[in-house]
């Protein structure tokens, strides 16, 4: 069903996903974002479903959504009613989620299946602003509990299986995740410690991803994640594709220099 067409395969990207309904609210600090996201769609190939790594789904094994038409769970809080009230009715991905669990467990790698979740704001803010139709189907896996970044990377890898696949695999995080450091104004201000991070990111994503076991080493590393489950994401991304990346945006997010990144 996901094979691809024309041989190409699967597509990976990790990108920042902002902060909660905020990109659907017009908020001035996500602009460039949300202008990346609509037009992120003409850079690739339509993919015959979609699997998120999402920051805000944490699990003590690799947990995948397997229910057929997900709800929506608004994992946020303190918005305006609006923000509670937005839909994004993509199928789920069943077939897809029997497929991934087969490679896990061949792999040796425990996991569950979750037919109740729905989509988080990790899933579907993105994509209501990347595939407004919802009409392709989407699923999501969990981050594994305790954060090790060594284990999400053998995650990634046990999911290089499906790239042969037509599927676009969704890294769904934030590449500076310091929720006291934003400047939720917009504003864009001066960040020595987090310009090195970015930085260190770049070089790293796109040249080989094996220093990303060592993530904590890098500059700045516990100023822009002090807890790293916004940065996780990339992880699974990396391991999977098990190439060098292309940088696809370098820009401010909530007046933070934040980046993203593209396997294809």
């Amino acid at each position: 069903m996901f094979t691809s067409s024309d041989h190409q395969g699967a597509q990976v990207v990790y990108f920042s996903h902002g902060g909660g309904p905020l990109p659907l609210l017009g908020d001035p600090g996500h602009a460039a974002m949300i202008a990346f996201m609509r037009r992120l769609p003409s850079q690739l190939r339509r993919p015959g479903a979609i699997l998120v790594v999402s920051a805000h789904w944490e699990e003590g094994v690799a947990t995948l959504q397997g229910g057929a038409s997900p709800s929506l769970f608004y994992d946020y809080y303190g918005f305006p009613e609006e923000a509670y009230q937005v839909t994004y009715p993509a199928p789920g991905c069943p077939e897809l989620a029997a497929r991934i669990a087969g490679l896990l467990g061949g792999e040796g790698i425990p996991y569950s299946v979750d037919t109740e979740r729905g989509f988080d704001h990790g899933l579907f803010i993105p994509l209501m602003l990347m595939y407004p139709r919802a009409d392709i189907p989407a699923l999501q896996i969990s981050l594994l509990r305790g954060l090790d970044a060594r284990a999400h990377l053998a995650l990634g890898h046990a999911l290089s299986g499906l790239m042969s696949e037509n599927i676009l695999v969704i890294g769904s995080g934030f590449s500076f995740h310091n929720m006291r450091a934003f400047d939720w104004s917009g504003r864009e201000t001066p960040d020595a410690r987090n310009d090195e991070f970015q930085e260190w990111l770049i070089r790293v994503c796109t040249e080989s991803e094996q220093h990303l076991a060592r993530w904590e080493a890098a500059p700045a590393a516990r100023y822009c994640h002090p807890r790293e489950e916004h940065l996780l994401p990339l992880h699974v991304c990396a391991g999977m594709a098990q190439q060098p990346a292309e940088l696809v945006f370098n820009d401010y997010i909530l007046g933070k220099r934040a980046v993203a990144f593209l396997w294809s």
